[in-house]
């Protein structure tokens, strides 16, 4: 069996029951094609094929491909970096987003892996196994310290559930901070147009990064209008200028972006 390695940021999970409840949560039906990131020993490969799933696979660990290939003959498994190859041509024939996506996800870029993932076309269901903190900030509520620029930007186009934690003493070699399960399910109809996605991250990133300043002064730093122009542009919309960013939800800041847009804004 190969054996974990820093560099790749791999921390195993074996107990079969937590396993099970992680395919559970993505709940696939028989002959769903299901794409795990890092499936390393295939511990949740094992789990995902038990309830009648095909699975691909994308693993960057050269040594641990034919352990899982020696394992289950019936999955394909793609070697390379998850952030730089095509998803959805690695799922290839199936139609692009016509597939469910799981994984126990490298801590050190979870928040690339879960912004490709909500690219689209996007998958039908994403199960995650990521930091406690990160499970926190994906669901976290307006005006709690948690909600931040990746909350707003996951929200805006899927609905995020924290389903349960599991403690850093279930993986080998256990990580320095507890994990949870999050599932996240592609809006029918985000909050964004997906053309306009880019766009919406950045004016939600740069507001956050004026986190203790009124929202009519970052707006004002954000766009370089004048305070009057940026005040009837928040009394249009009912916002309160005074109010910090954390205190609008995800739909206030999609009306945010789509005013501002059509008053002539463009990210740079």
């Amino acid at each position: 069996m190969g054996r974990p390695r820093r560099r790749f940021g791999q921390h195993f999970l074996t107990n079969p029951r937590l396993l099970d409840r992680i395919a559970a949560a993505l709940d696939p039906a028989p002959g769903d094609l299901v794409l795990e990131i890092g499936p390393g020993q295939g511990a949740l490969t094992e789990a995902l094929l038990r309830r009648g799933a095909r699975v691909t696979a994308i693993e960057i660990d050269r040594d641990l491909i034919p352990v899982v290939r020696d394992r289950f003959p019936q999955v394909q498994v793609v070697e390379g970096d998850a952030l730089r190859l095509d998803w959805n041509e690695v799922v290839a024939p199936a139609s692009p987003g016509a597939y469910l996506l799981s994984g126990n996800i490298p801590y050190n870029i979870t928040s690339p892996l879960l912004d490709k993932a909500l690219t689209p076309p996007r998958p039908r269901r994403i199960v995650f196994l990521v930091q406690k903190e990160v499970a926190d900030r994906v669901t976290a509520r307006p005006n709690t310290s948690e909600y931040g620029a990746l909350t707003v930007g996951v929200q805006a186009v899927a609905h995020a559930e924290r389903l349960f934690s599991i403690p850093a003493g279930a993986f080998h070699p256990p990580p320095r901070v507890d994990s949870a399960v999050i599932r996240l399910v592609p809006r029918a109809d985000p909050l964004v147009p997906d053309a306009l996605v880019g766009s919406f991250r950045r004016m939600v990133t740069g507001l956050f990064s004026f986190r203790r300043k009124q929202l009519i002064r970052g707006l004002r730093e954000l766009t370089g209008w004048p305070a009057e122009r940026v005040a009837l542009l928040l009394q249009l919309l009912g916002l309160d200028p005074s109010h910090r960013p954390e205190v609008l939800a995800p739909a206030e800041f999609a009306a945010l972006h789509h005013r501002l847009v059509d008053e002539g804004w463009r990210a740079g």
